[in-house]
């Protein structure tokens, strides 16, 4: 049983790390960093702590870093000083030279760092990782992600809308389309980004297009927090045939609606749902595969007990920050620049 300690308790590790992390055989929640407000009654059985220092007293194998982002590098940092494995919520670090240094740091200490990229085990993306490595849409030309959303007041007081390193949607849903694009097709030749505001008075980006450039291929990363009618969650289009997918993953609403990994239908979708799969031969739906967010803390479990390789690895970690940093590069500069990775 490894123990494990979350450092934040707000919507992300409430919602995306607490509950999961619990529903993982061989994981155990024993402490939880929270600075403010009352313990929460549903985690009894967990330690309530008000630092990092003190929740570094306990006999812990594994450090969740779950806060504003400015605060992942400093106590990512201490964790892994302290011998402590670490996982650190997307974005990876607010730089590119702050999250290196943690790879570095994590080499040295022998310690397993991974970053949450969840949305890798998400039905829709699973079911299109199967299509493309079964070679269905036969060479992939044209690849579309969309993250749409339709918020169109503004939250003053949240960080994530203040004007802060790491703030704005690019770095907060960025780092989830680029790690789903580089998994299925590698780092990119370039990137040419637009990165911009829709919504009056916001204070940071809150829509983006960026344009991941291959040697036949297009690889489109869009987000909008105006889209009442969202576009696709995937449009694929390659040599052999399309696949068309709307519809938003249900893990996370089950997730906010108090449901845990391992519930009936966790992660099902409705047949109105399913992504369609056209070819010459014609259209037919394609069933959603169902997966669950509890698959990156098992393979995390599994890396720490040395029975696995680890699934979310450091040096992938830095090729998403390295293209988060070069769309913002490109949007501020006009123009398309090449990856040198």
């Amino acid at each position: 049983m490894l123990n494990v300690g979350l450092v934040g308790f707000g919507f992300a590790g409430k919602v995306f790390h607490a509950p999961v992390i619990r529903a993982v055989e061989g994981l155990r929640l024993s402490a939880i960093v929270q600075r403010h407000g009352a313990p929460d009654p549903g985690y009894a059985d967990v330690d309530f702590v008000t630092s990092v220092d003190e929740l570094l007293t306990r006999a812990l194998d594994l450090v969740v870093i779950a806060t504003p982002n400015t605060s992942h590098h400093p106590i990512a940092q201490q964790c892994l000083l302290a011998g402590r494995h670490v996982v650190i919520d997307k974005p990876f670090a607010p730089t590119l030279a702050e999250a290196q240094d943690l790879v570095a740091l994590a080499k040295a200490q022998r310690r397993v760092l991974s970053v949450y990229q969840n949305r890798r085990y998400v039905g829709d993306f699973v079911t299109l990782q199967r299509l493309v490595s079964q070679g269905t849409l036969g060479r992939i030309v044209v690849y579309e992600s969309h993250f749409d959303r339709f918020r169109p007041d503004l939250k003053p007081g949240a960080w994530r809308e203040r004007r802060e390193p790491g703030a704005g949607v690019w770095f907060d849903l960025g780092p989830h389309l680029l790690d789903q694009a580089f998994v299925l097709f590698g780092t990119p030749r370039a990137v040419a980004a637009d990165i911009r505001t829709e919504r009056d008075g916001a204070a940071v980006d809150d829509a983006f297009d960026v344009t991941l450039h291959y040697a036949n291929l297009r690889a489109v990363l869009r987000a909008s927090m105006l889209a009442a009618a969202p576009g696709p969650s995937f449009a694929v289009h390659g040599t052999a045939g399309s696949f068309i997918k709307y519809g938003v993953d249900a893990q996370e609403a089950a997730l906010k609606a108090g449901r845990a990994p391992g519930a009936p239908d966790w992660d099902t979708d409705p047949p109105a749902l399913y992504g369609t799969l056209t070819t010459p031969e014609g259209a037919r739906p394609v069933p959603t595969i169902p997966s669950s967010y509890a698959r990156y803390y098992e393979n995390v479990r599994d890396a720490i007990l040395g029975t696995a390789p680890l699934a979310v690895t450091p040096e992938q970690a830095l090729d998403v920050m390295r293209g988060l940093a070069l769309a913002v590069a490109s949007n501020q500069q006009r123009c398309v620049l090449p990856w040198r990775g």
